[in-house]
């Protein structure tokens, strides 16, 4: 059977089915009935899309998929979350200007990728293959606004996320202090203003310093005053 003839079959189910709604009487009956409208629906319409294509094909117009200049990676972004959804915000000036098929975004289980294609004779691609936690594809998608690309990844759980990916948590699970039980708690404080020093500015690093040295001279009037 070619698509022509799966979409008049298409279309004569779905004829059929609209029918028998309009005289159904039973709300149950009728839920049944919708549900199954919906889904010749959107299969008839994938149907039609498929035929377009190859009518294109077959009519010698051919898509344009290669990539035209070269690929930046996306690194201005932000991100959000709801109960459902995690929201990455990508910042890219004039995104709304170019077509909406040069927006690209495809979802797997743990990640995302969005590529935008010739923006200002670029193209850029942002790849996050370690989501925190698992998405559902069918339910993430993109959007764009001005200036800017929204990905919604829809949540497989309701779960609150720490961060954007497992290696962001790895990273701050890993720059965390080792407060052991049987490590003295002056051990653990040290070790964490040890860190502040060592990441921190000139200006940061002068105000330990001084705290320190302030420290040790009220330690030192102290011990004279103990007999």
């Amino acid at each position: 059977m070619d698509i022509s003839e799966m979409i008049a079959g298409l279309e004569s189910d779905l004829k059929e089915i609209t029918s028998v709604l309009e005289k159904c009487e039973r709300q149950r009956v009728r839920d049944v009935l919708t549900q199954e409208q919906k889904k010749i629906e959107k299969e008839l319409e994938q149907q039609r899309q498929q035929k377009l294509q190859q009518a294109k094909k077959d009519s010698g117009v051919k898509t344009d998929t290669t990539l035209k200049g070269y690929t930046v990676k996306i690194n201005n972004y932000g991100w959000d979350q709801s109960d459902k959804f995690v929201k990455i915000y990508i910042t890219l000036k004039g995104v709304h200007t170019i077509p909406a098929e040069n927006v690209e975004a495809n979802f797997t289980e743990r990640g995302f990728n969005v590529l935008v294609k010739d923006l200002d004779g670029k193209n850029h691609q942002m790849t996050v293959n370690n989501l925190l936690y698992p998405i559902i594809v069918a339910g993430s998608s993109k959007k764009i606004k001005t200036d800017m690309v929204l990905i919604m990844c829809k949540k497989a759980e309701t779960k609150k996320w720490d961060c954007l990916t497992q290696v962001e948590k790895q990273s701050k699970e890993k720059d965390k202090p080792n407060l052991d039980a049987n490590t003295d708690p002056s051990e653990g404080l040290m070790s964490v203003l040890k860190k502040i020093y060592t990441d921190g500015d000139d200006e940061m690093k002068r105000t330990i310093n001084k705290a320190w040295v302030e420290s040790q001279e009220k330690k030192a009037k102290a011990d004279d005053f103990d007999f």
